[in-house]
């Protein structure tokens, strides 16, 4: 299947989890090359030599830095830009690291990290692709939030508020980028198996109980980092061409949403 065939894509977030999965998917469905980013040079380089090894007709390249910093992140889209000639697709996969807390349990102190690691470097990362994207005419750009934009959940109003506004980051931008040939849309999953972050999640106690319950309201089953990445993909593809300012849930029907 080469429904990306002569595809280039960035994919922040790459080095693991999610990201990872997504710049397997995007290369197994014909991506010519892709540029995975990660704020650890060492995984980051790990993550590349493995991508480079499974898929050696494609080019993998990799460049660390945190997409939260304006410079990094303009620094990393120039890098993919002179390496891969250019960028038809970018994925963001940062942040959603952080682990559900109640609000009176959480921090003063830890309120603004939550929102820098999860919200910051979609924007940033975004800003710092589009010039790239105007000049060529054309692009995709997927962002990845989750649920808890759309449905109160408890332990997540941090999280929650951080997803909401990537969601509506992202409809703005297909708004704005559509005039230049560029789509924005967003995929909000509950939760994911396959990652360290779903491991740790279902380690702690509170959020145990918390997804138990989810897990059971997900009647078509729990969606895996694969599952999630293929979604990616139809979005990158030519038969979505006309898909943008779109948030698309995929969680196993835990909510109509």
């Amino acid at each position: 299947m080469n429904q990306l065939q002569s595809f280039t894509a960035v994919v922040t977030g790459g080095t693991a989890g999610i990201g990872l999965a997504c710049a397997q998917a995007l290369l197994a469905a014909g991506a010519d090359a892709v540029l995975i980013n990660g704020r650890d040079a060492s995984r980051a380089k790990d993550a590349r030599n493995s991508l480079a090894a499974e898929f050696p007709h494609a080019r993998v390249l990799c460049a660390a830095g945190d997409m939260g910093r304006a410079e990094d992140a303009g620094r990393v889209m120039a890098a993919a830009h002179a390496g891969l000639g250019r960028i038809d697709v970018l994925v963001n996969s940062t942040g959603g690291t952080d682990i559900p807390k109640l609000l009176h349990e959480t921090a003063l102190e830890d309120i603004a990290g939550i929102l820098n690691r999860t919200l910051l470097p979609q924007i940033t990362s975004c800003r710092a692709v589009l010039p790239y994207l105007r000049t060529a005419g054309r692009g995709c750009v997927i962002n990845i939030a989750s649920d808890a934009a759309k449905l109160p959940t408890t332990g997540e109003s941090v999280i929650g508020a951080s997803m909401a506004g990537i969601v509506m980051f992202t409809r703005t931008l297909a708004i704005e980028g559509r005039r230049n040939g560029i789509r924005a849309n967003v995929v909000t999953p509950s939760m994911t198996t396959g990652t360290s972050h779903f491991d740790a999640v279902m380690a702690d106690p509170f959020c145990a109980r918390l997804f138990s319950k989810a897990e059971k309201m997900a009647g078509l089953g729990v969606v895996s980092k694969d599952e999630l990445a293929q979604l990616v993909v139809f979005l990158a593809s030519p038969v979505a061409s006309k898909i943008t300012g779109q948030a698309i849930s995929m969680n196993g029907g835990i909510s109509a949403l």
